[in-house]
């Protein structure tokens, strides 16, 4: 018990100073990164062109980055824009498990309860890695017609590709602008346009992205005018948009009342516990209701899953 309120207040002292140091740790090695990018000197295959890759440790080390759960976490961080090493998110999220897991051992005197105090701690990292990155995702899709036109239009007015992006990267801000800016700066340590594309679909996999990737392929390999598949491309992508939002709005109501259903009991039991508390007096203070509650709690939680599940539209 003293050692997890004493790893339980380790945790909250800690955390914000690694936070605030994690912070300052990524603009000092973007401001590194952007100064080893604009090195002329500097053999092309020495330069960092996607992301600074850490040597990988032995032994222990090692087993843990053939892990898929490391390199999807770091990949959904560079996704989302978080340049944070994954090693210190990863720190970050064992320091709330152990918060949580001091916390509720303290307040419940129940394992079972303090483990999933400490699961629920320890996923806040992890969703606000997915939270941001979708964040991100949409607003580059958002942003990507308007960067489609704005292409056709310097196609058309006799510009080359390059010189496009060029033009759209000091016309957009971030993300669209920020990816591209990569993309030219690759381009001009030797990296070939196409294979530019592609790595940056790896850092933004949109499938209307894919297709202008693939639009510049195929016109590099062919010689077809790049300035007609543009625009066609930003038409495409435009219906695509319109019946993304129309599918979202047609299915608001379905999915917000499979939410509601999935939330129902926690409303129903917070209902009877207003109304009369000797209704759920049993079950938090007799050891079978504790038990039926962690069933609940359990089967409510799958539930939930299943329900999200069912309310995703694939099209």
């Amino acid at each position: 018990m003293d050692a997890l309120l004493a790893s339980a207040v380790f945790a909250l002292v800690f955390i914000p100073l690694l936070v605030l140091m994690t912070g300052r740790r990524e603009e000092s090695e973007e401001a590194q990164e952007r100064h080893r990018r604009m090195r002329p000197d500097e053999p092309a295959d020495e330069l960092v062109i996607l992301r600074p890759r850490r040597q990988r440790t032995e032994g222990a080390g090692a087993w843990l980055w053939r892990l898929d759960f490391f390199r999807t976490l770091e990949e959904n961080m560079w996704q989302a824009g978080i340049y944070t090493p994954v090693g210190d998110l990863v720190l970050i999220i064992v320091l709330l498990f152990a918060a949580g897991v001091g916390v509720g051992e303290f307040f419940w005197h129940d394992t079972l309860w303090a483990l999933g105090a400490g699961a629920a701690l320890g996923a806040i990292p992890v969703l606000y890695v997915r939270i941001r990155r979708q964040r991100r995702l949409k607003a580059f899709a958002r942003q990507l017609p308007y960067a489609l036109d704005l292409i056709k239009s310097s196609l058309e007015a006799g510009h080359s590709f390059q010189r496009a992006l060029q033009v759209l990267v000091g016309e957009f801000s971030d993300p669209l602008g920020g990816e591209f800016r990569t993309v030219l700066e690759q381009t001009r340590i030797g990296l070939p346009l196409p294979r530019a594309l592609e790595e940056m679909l790896r850092r933004v996999p949109e499938r209307d992205l894919r297709l202008l990737v693939v639009a510049v392929k195929v016109q590099n390999e062919v010689g077809s005018s790049l300035a007609q598949i543009v625009g066609r491309l930003s038409e495409l992508v435009r219906a695509r948009q319109r019946l993304q939002q129309q599918v979202r709005a047609l299915t608001a109501q379905a999915r917000i009342g499979g939410m509601l259903v999935a939330l129902l009991p926690i409303f129903v039991l917070f209902a009877f516990s207003l109304m009369d508390p000797h209704y759920t007096r049993t079950l938090f203070h007799d050891p079978a209701g504790i038990k039926m509650v962690k069933a609940a709690v359990a089967m409510d939680l799958v539930a939930l899953v299943i329900v999200r599940r069912m309310m995703k539209v694939s099209y």
